[in-house]
Formats: structure tokens, C-alpha cells, sequence
């Protein structure tokens, strides 16, 4: 089970997020304010913690640095959605940033991506018939052989087995994999998805999508 941490200063929000996230995968705790969110973080371990940044006591931003310091990795879930916010925030260190409002089912989604790409879950990934991605030992073997993946390789294969079937826009997979603003101009998804096709032998499988981006078939 995951232990998440939720800092938000709007108790309904807090509760929504809590009845979605609850269950028996994950166990939540929330923090009203960012003095109440560090003191949780200072005795009790957690694998998650979603920021809200506008935030009383200590803001968003400050409470994200004391996370990286326990290695606690954050997504920011927050009313602060323009183009600069995300990027400072991944810039500064965010695993993910979630505009609000938001769908729930896309929160789910991110929270557990972002769990196993911080290998919190421990669970091995497969893509039949012959590659596993062990997300705790972040190792990926072909037919048992381990493979060697610089870390963009394994990001952006886990990103893409993680959306397995899905056609992913190249800015998506840029901001996702990069942390950063996708500009239009730069070749380096498509360099890394050559790299990724031909180490894995994914040829036909991590097929280009015309005028978006890639999709892996499973």
C-alpha cells in the first residue's frame, strides 16, 4: 500500500481527491497548510505527496523542496495553469502538475505513472511477449538479458508502456520525459524513440502517428 500525502487548504477538494485515491492501494492523509505538511513529512514516511501551491503557513514551492530532501516525490494539483507555472514547477523538481479543475480519473492515472516511474510500487512491468520493466530496480531485460536504457530511454519507455495503444503527442512526451516547454523544433523524441526501437527491437511496434506523435502496440 502507498501512503499520500495531500496538501490543501480547500477541505472539500481534499476530501474529493481522498474518497477517489482511497482504497486498498493507497492510504491518504491531508494537510491543510504547509507547516502541517512538513511536519507530517518529518515523522511519518510517504511515497506521494500532491501540492496545492497557493498554500497557507509555507507555499507549494517551499514545501516541494523539503520533499525532495526526503526524496518524497510531488505532484502539483493546483489553480496556478498557465504554460509558466508548470514549467517552474517541473523545472523545480515536480514528477507532475495537474491544473485544476481536474477529471479524477485522469489524477488516478498520473498518481499511479508517477509511482511506478519513482519505483514506489515495486511491480514489474511487462510488454509481451519477451520485455519486463522492473520499476524497483528501474532494470529492463529482453528475453531475460538486461537491456541498457540511459534515463530518458527508461522514462520514455515507461511513459509509452504506460499508455500502451494510445497515440501520444510529441509535446506531451517532451513535458512528461524533459520537464520542460516542447518548442516545435527539436528532434530529440524522435532520436530517442530510434534508440528505444532498435535496443528493444520495437521496429513495428512503436509506430509514428502522422501530425502527432507515438504510439506503442500491444
Amino acid at each position: 500500500m502507498n501512503r499520500i500525502l495531500i496538501v490543501e487548504d480547500e477541505e472539500p477538494i481534499a476530501n474529493l481527491i481522498r474518497t477517489a485515491l482511497e482504497g486498498p492501494d493507497y492510504r491518504c492523509d491531508w494537510a491543510a497548510d504547509g507547516l502541517t505538511a512538513a511536519d507530517l513529512l518529518e515523522r511519518e514516511p510517504f511515497d506521494l505527496a500532491l501540492l496545492d501551491i497557493m498554500l497557507p503557513g509555507a507555499d507549494g514551492y517551499e514545501v516541494l523542496e523539503y520533499c525532495r530532501s526526503l526524496e518524497v516525490p510531488v505532484i502539483f494539483l493546483t489553480a496556478k495553469g498557465t504554460v509558466e507555472d508548470r514549467v517552474r514547477g517541473l523545472r523545480m523538481g515536480a514528477e507532475d502538475y495537474i491544473a485544476k479543475p481536474f477529471e479524477l480519473m485522469e489524477l488516478l492515472a498520473r498518481v499511479e505513472t508517477v509511482l511506478r516511474r519513482c519505483g514506489k510500487t515495486g511491480r514489474v512491468l511487462s510488454l509481451p511477449p519477451d520485455i519486463e520493466i522492473d520499476t524497483a530496480a528501474r532494470v529492463v531485460t529482453k528475453d531475460g538479458v538486461p537491456v541498457t536504457l540511459t534515463a530518458k530511454e527508461y522514462e520514455l519507455l515507461l511513459l509509452l508502456l504506460q499508455n500502451r495503444n494510445i497515440a501520444l503527442y510529441r509535446d506531451r512526451i517532451y513535458e512528461r520525459v524533459w520537464g520542460a516547454e516542447y518548442l516545435g523544433d527539436s528532434r530529440t523524441v524522435d532520436l530517442h524513440i530510434q534508440r528505444v526501437r532498435k535496443k528493444l527491437g520495437l521496429e513495428k511496434r512503436l509506430v509514428a502517428v502522422y501530425k502527432v506523435g507515438y504510439r506503442l502496440e500491444v
